[in-house]
């Protein structure tokens, strides 16, 4: 019921982009996504699932897998569909023709199954620069762990210029780092109230992510009402940082 009235909420705010995949909520919330957005119409709103292949015994079910999502998820087709976490551990299989993954889902895409085509990673630069070389000009969007704690510690800014430079537009995941971004040590925050007052400490991991170009989609994890109503009433307005104000945030997170 708590799901139902967070999906409801987001729904009637102007929210019309919903991501989900095999493994969450241990293979819950793509029935949970099924259950709920199927009350809307369908071309009211945008639905994004994955290829587990963070799991490497799933490589040979690309048929099986895709069938299950969508009975799972209620729908004939997918809005954006993604190879799911792209790492050292799976960059071989992803690529070894031999399980056919992407010609799989080209001709899924083909019939109107999907029909945005993507990636996501948690891969070093080297793998992501990699996956491109082999699948790039198929991929329409990539989906990456960018926020102001990563932009340095993970190479964050390398990856999206990684993105920019292939002309492939960044989806957001993990602004708040699973939370950890949404509050800060009072040194900090009174270093950031300084410059702008009445910004939430969230607040300043939205603005970051709005000064970066090429970003076109920012996935947020939200696991309560109140989450989500200040996340919306903080991307009611584009308030990009300053240079000043980027360049401060960043070293903070140093």
């Amino acid at each position: 019921p708590k799901a139902a009235e967070i999906i409801d909420y987001a729904y009637r705010h102007g929210i019309n982009y919903y991501d989900t995949a095999w493994g969450y909520h241990n293979g819950n919330s793509e029935l949970i996504a099924g259950k709920y957005l199927s009350k809307y119409p369908r071309e009211s709103f945008c639905l994004a699932s994955k290829f587990p292949g963070y799991d490497n015994s799933n490589m040979p079910k690309i048929k099986e897998i895709f069938e299950k999502q969508l009975k799972k998820c209620q729908t004939p087709y997918f809005d954006f569909y993604l190879i799911h976490n792209v790492y050292e551990g799976n960059i071989d299989d992803y690529l070894n023709p031999d399980f056919g993954i992407l010609d799989y889902l080209l001709e899924q895409k083909e019939k109107g199954r999907i029909r945005h085509l993507g990636f996501s990673a948690h891969g070093s630069t080297e793998v992501i620069k990699r996956f491109l070389a082999a699948y790039g000009e198929h991929m329409e969007f990539c989906q990456l762990q960018v926020n102001y704690m990563d932009w340095h510690f993970q190479e964050a800014q390398q990856k999206v210029e990684i993105a920019r430079h292939a002309g492939i537009p960044v989806w957001i995941m993990e602004p708040l780092r699973g939370g950890k971004l949404a509050k800060s040590s009072n040194e900090m925050e009174a270093e950031l109230k300084a410059m702008r007052p009445d910004e939430s400490i969230p607040g300043w991991a939205f603005r970051f992510l709005q000064s970066i170009p090429g970003v076109t989609m920012v996935l947020s994890g939200m696991s309560s009402l109140e989450q989500l109503k200040d996340n919306i009433e903080t991307w009611q307005t584009d308030a990009p940082l300053s240079p000043e104000e980027f360049d401060t945030i960043v070293k903070l997170a140093d």
